[in-house]
C-alpha cells in the first residue's frame, strides 16, 4: 500500500513539475484582487441580477477573492479555474452581495478556458449553459428585474469571449503548425545539401580512383614504373577525398571551430583539381584571367564544386579528351567554363546517377547565379556558370 502511494505521490509530483505556474496568471489574479478592493472600480464590475444589495461582510469579500483568485492556474487548469470562478459569481449574484471589480475574472476565466482548455470542451460548454440558465432562474425566482432578453444578451456576451478564447487557440495551433512545415522543409533542404555535397566529394573522387586503377592494371606487365605512378596517384586522390570528407563531417557537427572552415574546398585550390585530373589520365588545361578576390566561403565553394563535376563528368564521358578549365574573375561576378573535346553522347566510363548537374543548378542558383550545361555546336560538352560576387563576412 505504502509503495503504491509513494508511486502515486510521485506521479502527482511529476505532472506537477510538467506543467508549472505562469507568473503572468498570478501577476493577473494579484492585479484583479487588488482592483476588487478599490470602490471606485466597483462600478466597471460585472451585475446580472441586479437585487437589492446587502450590506459588506465577510463572505462578500471571500466571493470577491474567490472570482479573481484562481486565475492563477488560469492556463494551467482552465477548466477548474472556470467552475471556480463561476461558483463564487453566482453566489456572488444570488447572495446580492456588493457589486466589485473582480467580477471580470468571470470573463478571464471563460476566455481561458477557450484558449487553453484541450479535453471535454464541449462538455465544458454544455455544463457552462446549464450552470448559467440555473442562474437565470434562480435570480429571476429571486425577483431579479431582468428578464430573458436581458439573460439571452448576457449569455451571448460570454459566448463571443469564449469564441475569442478559442480562436486563439486555433491561432496558436496554425502557428505551430507552420513552424513544424517549416522545420521539415528546413530538414528537407539540409538533406539535399548534405547529398550534393556527397555526392559532388564522393563521385569525384571515387570516379578518378576507378579510371586510374583501371589504367595502372593495363600497365602493370607493361610499364611497371606507369603503374607504380597510378597507384600512387590513386593513394593522393584518396587522402584528397579523406580531406573534403573530414571538412563535411566537420561541417555536420557545427563545432564552430575556425579550422574546419579553413579547410574548406575554395578556388584557390582548383589546381589542384586539374592536377588530379592529369593523374587519371585527362588531359587538362587551365587558364586564369582577372585579378581574384576574396569571397565568402558559399561562393568559393559553388566556384570550386562547378570544376570539379565538370571534370568528374570529363572524367566519365571522354576520357582522354582534352578538357579546357577557364576562370575569370570580372569586377562584379566570376565566370567559370569548361569544355571537353569529343562525342556529347558517349557512354559512361564509370556508372553515373545523374544528379550531378541538377544538384550544381540548385547550389549556383541559391547564389542568384547562373549555370548552363550540355553539348557543343561543334561537338564535345560544355559547362558555363556565373556567379555573382558577394562581400566578403
Amino acid at each position: 500500500m505504502f509503495a503504491n502511494a509513494a508511486r502515486s505521490a510521485r506521479i502527482w509530483s511529476d505532472w506537477w513539475r510538467a506543467r508549472p505556474l505562469s507568473v503572468k496568471d498570478a501577476a493577473l489574479a494579484a492585479a484583479l484582487m487588488l482592483l476588487a478592493s478599490v470602490p471606485t472600480m466597483s462600478a466597471i464590475g460585472v451585475q446580472l441580477g441586479d437585487l437589492p444589495k446587502r450590506p459588506p461582510d465577510a463572505l462578500a469579500v471571500a466571493l470577491a477573492a474567490a472570482q479573481s483568485a484562481p486565475l492563477v492556474v488560469r492556463s494551467r487548469w482552465p477548466a477548474a479555474c472556470l467552475a471556480i470562478i463561476g461558483a463564487a459569481f453566482a453566489l456572488h449574484q444570488a447572495l446580492s452581495c456588493p457589486q466589485t471589480f473582480a467580477g471580470v475574472g468571470l470573463y478571464l476565466a471563460l476566455y481561458a478556458a477557450g484558449a487553453y482548455q484541450a479535453r471535454f470542451r464541449r462538455g465544458l460548454v454544455a455544463v457552462s449553459t446549464a450552470g448559467y440558465v440555473l442562474l437565470a432562474v434562480v435570480l429571476h425566482s429571486l425577483g431579479s428585474p431582468n428578464g430573458v432578453p436581458e439573460f439571452v444578451a448576457f449569455y451571448l456576451t460570454l459566448a463571443v469571449i469564449w469564441m475569442a478564447g478559442a480562436g486563439m487557440r486555433r491561432w496558436r495551433a496554425d502557428e505551430a503548425e507552420r513552424r513544424r512545415l517549416g522545420a521539415e522543409v528546413a530538414a528537407a533542404a539540409e538533406r539535399a545539401r548534405i547529398a550534393r555535397e556527397l555526392h559532388d566529394v564522393v563521385t569525384h573522387h571515387v570516379t578518378a580512383m576507378v579510371v586510374q586503377a583501371d589504367a595502372a592494371q593495363f600497365l602493370v606487365g607493361s610499364a611497371p614504373e606507369r603503374a607504380g605512378a597510378g597507384l600512387a596517384a590513386i593513394s593522393d586522390t584518396g587522402r584528397r577525398a579523406l580531406t573534403e570528407l573530414r571538412y563535411l563531417l566537420g561541417v555536420l557537427e557545427a563545432t564552430g571551430d575556425s579550422a574546419v572552415a579553413g579547410r574548406a574546398p575554395t578556388l584557390g585550390k582548383v589546381g589542384d583539381l586539374v592536377e588530379q585530373a592529369r593523374l587519371a589520365g585527362q588531359p587538362v588545361e587551365l587558364a586564369e584571367r582577372g585579378e581574384q578576390r576574396p569571397q565568402p566561403v558559399d561562393v568559393e565553394l559553388a566556384a570550386y564544386r562547378v570544376v570539379q563535376e565538370a571534370l568528374t563528368n570529363a572524367i566519365k564521358y571522354a576520357t582522354g579528351q582534352l578538357t579546357a578549365v577557364t576562370v575569370h574573375h570580372h569586377d562584379d561576378h566570376l565566370e567559370i567554363e569548361v569544355i571537353t573535346d569529343g562525342p556529347a553522347d558517349a557512354a559512361p566510363a564509370v556508372p553515373s546517377g545523374g544528379r550531378g548537374l541538377d544538384g550544381l543548378r540548385e547550389r549556383v542558383r541559391m547564389l542568384d547565379g547562373e549555370l548552363a550545361a550540355g553539348p557543343r555546336p561543334g561537338g564535345g560538352f560544355g559547362v558555363r556558370a556565373l556567379i555573382p560576387y558577394r562581400s566578403t563576412p
